[in-house]
């Protein structure tokens, strides 16, 4: 890496900031856009499973029951989910402290397009899961297309979700875009986010699905 490439790399580090408006942090994507590699691109039967795999997550349950995916429940320990992960060969890459909460960063469960999900607990039960997926090789149309889809989805199986965020940045040399809706489905907050952030050449984009405890 040239010594302009990680000036730059730095510079926009430091421009993550919290959305104000629901909570929703950049923070990690942009640390996560600092190491983003090149990977063979999904196939067309493996990119539609997305909805697939939100529908089987939550079929079992009434609309009022939510849970998170993976066959956890909320409040469920730090003890089991770890051993969930350990029996899945999943790997916490991270560990971390942030206010009350603890954060494992893991990778390795196995859907198409998942590069990592986020799970978060609160004096050690479980009370969020962060689903991120990354296409690299699907143009800003198809982001579109998906992102249109699972909030179809999530439409007529929650009712019409609310806008929480529409925001481009252009003042900066990194352009940042910032789309977002939500569902309230019984004691479960339900989030939709895409994200993207463009340097010259160098692209990142993720759409994340989010479940919160309320």
């Amino acid at each position: 890496m040239t010594n302009k490439k990680a000036s730059w790399l730095l510079t926009f580090a430091k421009q993550c900031v919290v959305g104000p408006m629901c909570g929703f942090s950049t923070s990690h994507y942009c640390s996560t856009f600092l190491s983003v590699k090149s990977r063979r691109p999904p196939g067309r039967i493996l990119a539609s499973s997305l909805i697939i795999f939100l529908v089987c997550a939550s079929r079992a349950h009434a609309v009022d029951e939510l849970v998170p995916p993976f066959g956890f429940r909320w409040n469920d320990s730090m003890a089991r989910v770890e051993a969930v992960l350990h029996g899945a060969k999943a790997k916490i890459t991270s560990r971390e402290k942030k206010q009350n909460r603890d954060v494992w960063t893991v990778e390795g469960l196995l859907h198409p397009g998942l590069k990592r999900t986020l799970f978060t607990f609160k004096q050690r039960s479980l009370v969020a899961v962060e689903l991120q997926y990354e296409y690299p090789e699907w143009s800003i149309e198809r982001y579109n297309q998906r992102m249109g889809e699972i909030r179809k989805y999530f439409d007529e199986k929650y009712g019409t979700g609310k806008l929480v965020s529409r925001a481009r940045d252009n003042d900066t040399d990194v352009i940042q875009t910032l789309v977002g809706y939500q569902w309230m489905v019984g004691a479960t907050l339900l989030e939709l986010f895409y994200f993207s952030a463009q340097h010259d050449s160098l692209l990142y984009r993720t759409i994340t699905v989010d479940y919160k405890a309320l």
